[in-house]
């Protein structure tokens, strides 16, 4: 079975045949049958030929490029297998019929506040007295389908999630209030939150690829020439339940901790250390395989492939055969 390759070595990836070998210092070599390899990540520095590139595009194999550091740098997008011309015009059409892009998104933020809620009560069961904010939320969430505009919509979302961090404190036991900081984090939790959204979001690319939308035409994000905005969008209902719960178990474990981070004389900010973020990739891979009973499809489904059914969904939706609902757990 294909699955995700993560390259912590720097080297030179070719081909040789349907093989891929990455060659390192001193002599090392790794070697990847293609049918082995569903998508692959670029941990450090690696070089590549141009007819390795051709290789992986003609295998449909997206490449996710990241610092030494473990900051996402780009995507080598293979060029699409799956098209339709007819699924992108309708995409475009509801990306700028103001209505039609505010129902997406609205969808899309349901669901990601449905499962910070989730979240909250979990947590509260064991303990916790997260009441008040639990109100608070619900209260946001009531006025969700009223919202007139996307700035009204992403104000609303902003309000949620700040409530929702202000919870993080005692989920996580922390010293003070937990301060969201980005580019560059600034503390451990930020450094992982941040290490593992990028991981949802490259995941969430890479099995967007397997569909015909396109993936630079958003509804919640803006889209922008720098990014692909639809995984952003997709990705959203799924960052309480993939990357938070993920993170307070790592933490609330004591399997990451403050020994894992590092400080750089020349870069600003807090980053994990490379045996860290291996052990994140590990515990994020085996997360990616925990299966579920679909209660529609009748049959046990992998977290990684609830990502793809999200972006069916999305197509059955641009098509006109049922509305989308944005994923929201039921178990």
């Amino acid at each position: 079975m294909a699955q995700s390759v993560y390259l912590f070595r720097s080297g030179y990836l070719r081909r040789k045949q349907n093989t891929l070998i990455l060659e390192s210092k001193g002599g090392v070599r790794q070697f990847l049958p293609i049918e082995t390899v569903r998508d692959l990540f670029a941990m450090g520095p690696l070089r590549l030929s141009a007819s390795t590139l051709r290789f992986l595009g003609q295998k449909g194999i997206p490449v996710h490029f990241f610092t030494h550091y473990g900051t996402y740098a780009g995507t080598y997008w293979p060029r699409q297998r799956h098209t339709s011309g007819q699924l992108v015009i309708t995409q475009v059409q509801h990306a700028v019929d103001p209505e039609k892009r505010l129902f997406i998104a609205r969808q899309i933020v349901s669901g990601a506040i449905q499962q910070m809620r989730k979240n909250l009560l979990y947590y509260q069961s064991r303990g916790r007295d997260f009441s008040a904010l639990l109100a608070y939320i619900a209260q946001r969430e009531a006025h969700l389908p009223h919202t007139q505009s996307l700035p009204e919509l992403m104000g609303e979302e902003g309000k949620v999630r700040s409530a929702y961090y202000q919870a993080w404190q005692a989920i996580l036991g922390l010293p003070g209030p937990f301060l969201r900081s980005r580019r560059p984090p600034s503390t451990l939790p930020n450094a992982l939150l941040s290490f593992l959204n990028t991981l949802l979001y490259t995941a969430t690319l890479s099995e967007l690829y397997h569909t015909p939308l396109h993936p630079g035409i958003s509804f919640l994000h803006e889209p922008t020439t720098r990014r692909f905005s639809l995984a952003l969008d997709l990705a959203e209902p799924f960052k309480p339940l993939l990357v938070d719960r993920l993170l307070f178990r790592l933490l609330n474990r004591g399997e990451l901790t403050q020994a894992d981070t590092e400080s750089l004389k020349h870069l600003p900010g807090v980053f994990l250390k490379e045996e860290a973020r291996k052990k994140v990739i590990r515990a994020w891979a085996e997360q990616l395989q925990t299966t579920i009973q679909h209660r529609r499809l009748r049959r046990s489904v992998s977290y990684r492939q609830l990502l793809r059914y999200e972006a069916y969904k999305l197509m059955r939706h641009l098509l006109g055969i049922e509305p989308y609902q944005a994923f929201r757990a039921w178990w």
